[in-house]
C-alpha cells in the first residue's frame, strides 16, 4: 500500500505556508522585554508551537488530499452447483447419493477450497447458495443457474463452474444456449443412470383449462412403457372417486408410446379434479410417474361479446382475434347494415365508428344505452360526432375542419381501474400512432383516463382511451382508430401478439365483468402446484366505497383433514396481501374476517394444490447434454466416481490465476480529526505557557 499527498493548488504554495508560520512566530517572539527573564529554550518551544500551528492551518487551506494506493489480490472463484431435484434419487441408487456421494462432493469442495474461493450452489426449481442438499426440488432449471451466476459474478474472477447433474431439465430454456455467455469453463459431473430401466410412464396429459357445463371436452393422454414388451397396462380416469374412463393398452415394444384420446362430459360447474393413472407393473424402477391430477374449470356459460361495425375494417379482425384467445369469451361480429339480432343477450357491445350517418346507427345506440349493457366505443373518421356528443358518454369533441391527427398513446400514471404491468406500458408507447379527430376535447371530471394523446413530441391532456359510467353501465371510449397496426407492431417487436392481446383482454374483462359491490373481497387463484406460493390479495371498502386498510384482516386456511392454519394479512399501500407460502398437495378452504366498526365482514372460498411429478417422468439421465455443456466452454465431463480427478484437473489449469486489483482512494486531509486536536493542543499549550509568564 502506497500513500501520497496531493494538492488542488501548486505545491510551491507550501513556501508561503511555511513563511506565514515563520512570520507569525517571529512577530510574537522577537526580542520582547516580557520574555527577558524566561529560559531561551522555553521561548523557542512556544515559537515552534506557534510556527507549526499556523503552518498546518495554512497548508489545510490548500485543500490537500491523501492518495492511498491499495493492492488487492482476489483468488479465483470456483462455483460448484449441485442438482437438488427429485430425479437424482428416483432410481435404486438413491442411498449412494445421500451418503457416499455426499461425502465425496464435500471432499471436492474442500480440495478446491485449499487453493480457490469456492461458492456452493443448489439448483432445481430455484437457485440458492447453500451446501446441503435434500433432493426435494420438483423441477430442474439449469439455465436459471447460469443466469444467477452471470448476475452475481459478472465482474468477478470466476475460474471455473462445476455442475453436478443428471442432465435432465424441465424448466427454463435449453442450458446449452445459456453457456454462450458463460463466465468460465464448465466442468460437469454426470449423475444418474443412462440405462433404460423398466418403467411405466404417464408422460403427459394435454387438456384445456376450461370447459363449459353440458359440453364434451377432450383429453389427450400420452402413455409410455420401457422394457415391458408383451405386457398390458390399464389406463383409468377418475372424476373425484368415480371412474369415467378405462382402457387396456397392449405394450408392443420395449420403447413403447401411445397417445390415447379421451372425451369427457362437463357435468358440474366449478373446479373439477380428474386423476389419470396407469396401473403399475412388477419390476418398475419407480411408480411415482404412473399417475397425475389435472384440474379443469367448468364454466356455466361463456361471456358473449358483440362487435358492431359501421363498415368493414381491419380493426375488427384484430379485436376478434385478441378476445377469442380467452376461451371464456364468445365473439359475434356484425356490420350495422346486417344487424338483425336482439342485443339483450350480450355481456358487452363494441361499437366501431358508431354512431355514424346511417339511420340505423342512432337507433342502435339508444338500444345499447337503454339495455344497460356495457359498451366500448371506438371512434373514427366515419363517427358522427354530433350524435356522440349528445349521448352523455363523458366526452364532447368539437371537430375542426374534419381533420385527423396521428396520435401516440401515453399511459396515464394515475389510472387505477385495473393494472397495467411495466412491460405492457412500455410496449404501448412503442406502438404506431392511431388516427384521432383534430379538435377540442372536453372530458367529464368523472372519467378515468387510461391513455392520453401525444401529437408528435407534444404530450397533451386529450384522452385517447378513457372509462366512465352511464348510470350503472360501464362505458369505454377509444378516440382513435387503427388498432390493427398495434397488433402487427407487437409481433414485429416481440415476436408474438401477447402485449396487444393483454391490452384488449384487460379492457374487455373490466367492461364485461359485473361490478362487485361487496365491501370486503379476497382474490386468489383456484389452482396451484406444490412448487407455487399461495398468494392472496384483499380489498376493504368503507361505506363511501373508499379503499381502507386500517383494520386487521385474519384468515384461516383449512386442509382436507380439517386442520386449520391461521394467518394475518399484511398491509400494502391501501390494500392487503398474504403469502401463505408453499402448501402440501390437497384441497383447501379459507375464510377471511375483518371487523369494521361494529360489523364483521367475511370472505370464503376454495382452492386446490396439486402435486408435481415432472421430475419422475424421465428416469434416463442425459449425459450427452452434460458433455455438450462442458465441450462448448472448454471444460470436461467427469463421472460421479471421478471427483478427485476433477479437482486435480482444475488445479492443473494455468489460466485460473489470482487477479491483482490496484485501487486508488482520495480523501481530504482536513477530514482527519486528529489534525484538529493536534492544532488545538499546540495552540492551547502555547497560550497556557504565555499566560503563566505574564504575556496577554
Amino acid at each position: 500500500m502506497g500513500i501520497d499527498i496531493v494538492f488542488e493548488y501548486p505545491a510551491w504554495f507550501l513556501i508561503f505556508c511555511v513563511a506565514a508560520g515563520a512570520l507569525v512566530a517571529w512577530f510574537l517572539y522577537r526580542r520582547d522585554k516580557t520574555f527577558e527573564s524566561l529560559n531561551v529554550w522555553l521561548i523557542r518551544t512556544m515559537a515552534v508551537l506557534r510556527f507549526f500551528a499556523v503552518t498546518i492551518i495554512a497548508v489545510l487551506l490548500l485543500s490537500p488530499l491523501l492518495k492511498t494506493n491499495l493492492r488487492e489480490v482476489e483468488k479465483p472463484i470456483i462455483v460448484v452447483a449441485q442438482d437438488n431435484s427429485e430425479s437424482i434419487v428416483t432410481g435404486k441408487d438413491s442411498a449412494f447419493y445421500r451418503n457416499e456421494y455426499a461425502e465425496n462432493f464435500n471432499k471436492l469442495v474442500k480440495q478446491l477450497g485449499d487453493k480457490y474461493e469456492v461458492k456452493t450452489y443448489s439448483f432445481g426449481d430455484k437457485t440458492e447458495e447453500k451446501s446441503e442438499f435434500n433432493y426435494t426440488e420438483k423441477q430442474t432449471d439449469i439455465s436459471g443457474l447460469f443466469d444467477e451466476i452471470n448476475n452475481v459474478y459478472g465482474n468477478r474472477n470466476v475460474g471455473a463452474i462445476v455442475l453436478a447433474s443428471d442432465g435432465l431439465f424441465n424448466k427454463g430454456s435449453n442450458p446449452v444456449y445459456s453457456t454462450g455467455k458463460s463466465l468460465a469453463p464448465v466442468y460437469t459431473i454426470a449423475l444418474g443412470d443412462t440405462n433404460v430401466r423398466k418403467d411405466v410412464i404417464l408422460a403427459r396429459v394435454n387438456h384445456n383449462r376450461f370447459a363449459y357445463l353440458g359440453n364434451n371436452f377432450p383429453l389427450e393422454i400420452v402413455a409410455e412403457a420401457k422394457q415391458f414388451k408383451g405386457s398390458e397396462v390399464m389406463l383409468t380416469v377418475l372424476w373425484d372417486s368415480a371412474k369415467v374412463f378405462e382402457k387396456k393398452i397392449a405394450v408392443s415394444s420395449d420403447n413403447f408410446s401411445e397417445t390415447v384420446p379421451v372425451i369427457l362430459e362437463a357435468k358440474k360447474p366449478g373446479l373439477q379434479k380428474y386423476t389419470v393413472s396407469l396401473l403399475s407393473l412388477k419390476g418398475e424402477v419407480t411408480q411415482r410417474n404412473n399417475s397425475t391430477e389435472i384440474y379443469i374449470e367448468v364454466l356455466d356459460g361463456r361471456q358473449k361479446v358483440l362487435i358492431v361495425a359501421n363498415t368493414a375494417h381491419p380493426d375488427i379482425a384484430a379485436l376478434r382475434q385478441a378476445i377469442e384467445i380467452n376461451e371464456n369469451y364468445e365473439v359475434d361480429v356484425r356490420l350495422l347494415d346486417n344487424l338483425d339480432k336482439n342485443i339483450n343477450g350480450y355481456n358487452l357491445v363494441i361499437l366501431h365508428q358508431l354512431p355514424s350517418q346511417k339511420p340505423a346507427a342512432q337507433s342502435l345506440m339508444q338500444n345499447v344505452i337503454k339495455s344497460g349493457i356495457p359498451a366500448f366505443y371506438i371512434l373514427g373518421k366515419d363517427t358522427k360526432m354530433q350524435s356522440f356528443n349528445t349521448a352523455g358518454l363523458g366526452l364532447e369533441i368539437q371537430v375542426k375542419n374534419n381533420s385527423i391527427n396521428e396520435v401516440q398513446a401515453v399511459p396515464d400514471e394515475n389510472f387505477s381501474l385495473f393494472t397495467l404491468d411495466d412491460e405492457l406500458r412500455k410496449n404501448i408507447q412503442k406502438f404506431p400512432p392511431l388516427q384521432a379527430s383534430f379538435g377540442d376535447y372536453r372530458l367529464s371530471p368523472a372519467a378515468s383516463v387510461m391513455l392520453k394523446q401525444r401529437i408528435g413530441m407534444v404530450a397533451t391532456d386529450m384522452p385517447l382511451l378513457y372509462f366512465t359510467q352511464q348510470g350503472e353501465n360501464k362505458i369505454g371510449v377509444l378516440t382513435g382508430e387503427g388498432l390493427w397496426h398495434w397488433r402487427l407492431s407487437d409481433f414485429s417487436i416481440n415476436g408474438n401478439h401477447n402485449a396487444f392481446n393483454s391490452f384488449v383482454s384487460k379492457i374487455v374483462q373490466y367492461l364485461s365483468v359485473k361490478t362487485d359491490k361487496s365491501l370486503f373481497r379476497v382474490n386468489v387463484k383456484n389452482h396451484f402446484t406444490e412448487s407455487e406460493q399461495v398468494v392472496f390479495d384483499a380489498e376493504l371498502y368503507n361505506e363511501s366505497y373508499e379503499l381502507i386498510n386500517e383494520p386487521e384482516v385474519n384468515m384461516s386456511i383449512v386442509n382436507s383433514d380439517n386442520k386449520k392454519f391461521p394467518f394475518t394479512f399484511t398491509r400494502t399501500g391501501n390494500a392487503y396481501r398474504l403469502n401463505a407460502g408453499n402448501l402440501a398437495p390437497g384441497n383447501y378452504s379459507y375464510e377471511a374476517t375483518v371487523s369494521v366498526g361494529e360489523k364483521t365482514l367475511n370472505a370464503r372460498g376454495r382452492f386446490t394444490v396439486s402435486a408435481l411429478f415432472i421430475e419422475t417422468v424421465n428416469t434416463v439421465a442425459d449425459h450427452q447434454l452434460l458433455y455438450n455443456l462442458a465441450a462448448s466452454t472448454g471444460g470436461k465431463m467427469f463421472y460421479k466416481n471421478e471427483l478427485e480427478n476433477l479437482g486435480n484437473e482444475i488445479a492443473s489449469r494455468e489460466d485460473i490465476k489470482p487477479v491483482i486489483y490496484n485501487q486508488k482512494k482520495l480523501r481530504d486531509v482536513i477530514h482527519f480529526k486528529w489534525l484538529f486536536f493536534l492544532i488545538l493542543f499546540m495552540m492551547a499549550a502555547e497560550w497556557v505557557t504565555r499566560k503563566r509568564n505574564g504575556a496577554y
